[in-house]
């Protein structure tokens, strides 16, 4: 028999907070969390837009020894993680007595390549690099470093799938945990803010250039978006078989149903309705569900002239005519990349636990495709039983999400 897969604990650390509650804050209040960033501008980018994220001072926390192999995305990861284990009410001894496995979303590191490539094209001798660089810039950084960190001696591989990558991690721990391979698994998604981290992304012109107003910039389904805006963090979730949560008298946060994904086959870059409407399918029959079952919709939207076109298109085939709720938060967050598939979980979770839709924040005017979604641009007080959240990348990559309500 197939088991259940249930939350027991999530950790955020993002441009809306760095808790769990001051991002319910933020996420009610419809507040946003992106601003400027001059250096960006110094630097060569076409525009200096991210998202403002607080580095954590983990000097006092961790031994020099742990950190000096932690990259940035790794540092936000370990906040995230910590507070995830915490409130699953898991602490060092029981990570030391059994087994616990960790899947996480990442898919590139670009700071400590680069600072690495400077020292040697200045001193010429790879003696001068230290230790910490190698640890710090393969994509396996954050499973290598929290794994080592927590103790974790379950599967431990990191997920690379471009802007899919932190969904993808959750639902393979779904999966893993359903199918009896694995009792508890730390899932997430990280992304680093440096500036290093998005040149080749702004190389594109794919990054809004409405500099002199931040907070307005990213427009998920507005008619006149002009581009995403970079950000990051790191989420995290604790995801554990439904008897093992009730047997050591963990609190249950609420049951992930499904998982869906597809690839579309095209064009590096080229969105698609189908393949996003594929995945979402794939979900809801797994979750044994229809559209009409869902409350609410947490769109993947980027602020993108076609990312979103396309992806208004797939929700609009299949929720048309049922009561869902959609917004994407990355009108407050910016485009959080590797981390979104997870972070915007947990934003959907606490909108959740806390009977509220959070806003589709600066949707001033629709188009043609988003005119008939049922988009909330305000909060809306209501009652959430079912969640389904999206995620897309680069290389045609989809998944989708779908979490529940927890009941006996």
């Amino acid at each position: 028999m197939e088991r259940r897969v249930v939350i027991t604990g999530m950790g955020i650390w993002s441009c809306l907070g760095t808790n769990k509650e001051e991002v319910k804050g933020a996420l009610y209040e419809g507040r946003c969390g992106i601003g400027v960033e001059d250096v960006r501008r110094e630097y060569g980018y076409q525009s200096s837009l991210t998202g403002i994220v607080k580095r954590p001072v983990l000097k006092g926390i961790l031994p020099r020894r742990a950190r000096v192999g932690l990259p940035e995305e790794g540092e936000y990861a370990f906040m995230a993680a910590r507070e995830a284990f915490e409130q699953a009410g898991i602490d060092d001894d029981f990570l030391k007595e059994n087994e616990v496995g960790v899947i996480f979303g990442n898919d590139s590191t670009a700071e400590s390549v680069i600072e690495a490539a400077h020292i040697m094209d200045e001193k010429h001798d790879t003696q001068m690099l230290g230790s910490g660089y190698i640890f710090q810039s393969m994509n396996s950084t954050v499973n290598m470093n929290l794994s080592s960190i927590f103790h974790l001696r379950g599967v431990n591989f990191t997920i690379s799938s471009a802007c899919a990558s932190g969904s993808h991690s959750i639902g393979m721990g779904f999966l893993l945990i359903k199918q009896g391979l694995q009792d508890r698994v730390l899932v997430g998604g990280a992304q680093e803010v440096n500036y290093y981290s998005m040149a080749t992304f702004d190389a594109l012109g794919a990054f809004s250039k409405r500099m002199d107003e931040p907070t307005k910039a990213s427009r998920p389904f507005d008619r006149d978006r002009d581009g995403l805006i970079p950000s990051g963090g790191a989420a995290a979730l604790v995801l554990e078989d439904y008897e093992s949560a009730v047997k050591r008298g963990a609190t249950i946060l609420g049951e992930i149903v499904g998982y869906g994904f597809s690839s579309n086959g095209g064009g590096i870059s080229q969105p698609s309705d189908d393949g996003s409407l594929i995945a979402m399918e794939r979900a809801l029959k797994m979750a044994d569900m229809t559209a009409d079952d869902v409350d609410y919709v947490n769109a993947h939207a980027t602020s993108t002239q076609q990312g979103d076109m396309f992806e208004a298109i797939a929700l609009d085939r299949l929720f048309r005519d049922t009561h869902a709720l959609i917004s994407s938060t990355k009108g407050m967050t910016g485009h959080e990349c590797w981390m979104a598939g997870a972070s915007e979980i947990v934003y959907s979770m606490l909108m959740m636990q806390n009977n509220f839709v959070a806003p589709n924040i600066n949707f001033e005017n629709p188009d043609e495709y988003s005119k008939n979604l049922n988009l909330a641009t305000k909060t809306v007080d209501t009652n959430i039983d079912v969640i389904l959240s999206n995620s897309f990348g680069f290389g045609g990559t989809n998944s989708a999400l779908v979490v529940r309500r927890f009941k006996e």
